[in-house]
């Protein structure tokens, strides 16, 4: 095993977002083909201490490949003009993406991720929208 992939393959998502940082309950969800393959996984961490949200996408397919990878997190604004603002980071990578941030103290989120498959043919997987949750 090179240097460069053990190093990759020791990477988590509390290790990508941070110090501090958890998963949330349910803050996993697979990124899937239309044809329902498993392309790998995006992950909602939340840091207790600073009101931070992370969200991070991690290849299982393709290991060592650079895919275009896409890791989306939304926050919610409160009152009766609630409106949505968020980030979004996408670029070629060899295993995971991330971390992507935003503050969210108080606030609901949405997120999710996206990988594109190799090959002539690639197919784009993308997890589901969670819907506005992790709010607190």
């Amino acid at each position: 095993m090179t240097p460069a992939y053990a190093a990759a393959s020791a990477a988590t998502p509390e290790r990508v977002c941070g110090s501090g940082f958890a998963r949330v309950a349910h803050g996993k969800q697979a990124v899937r083909t239309p044809s329902k393959r498993v392309l790998g996984y995006v992950y909602l961490l939340y840091n207790r201490r600073t009101g931070y949200n992370c969200v991070t996408t991690f290849k299982s397919s393709n290991l060592g490949v650079r895919t275009f990878v896409m890791a989306t997190i939304t926050t919610q604004t409160r009152g009766a003009n609630g409106r949505a603002s968020g980030e979004n980071e996408g670029r070629s990578v060899k295993h995971y993406l991330g971390p992507v941030k935003t503050y969210g103290k108080g606030r609901c989120v949405s997120y999710m991720g996206s990988i594109q498959d190799g090959g002539p043919r690639a197919a784009v997987g993308k997890s589901r929208w969670k819907s506005w949750g992790r709010c607190g």
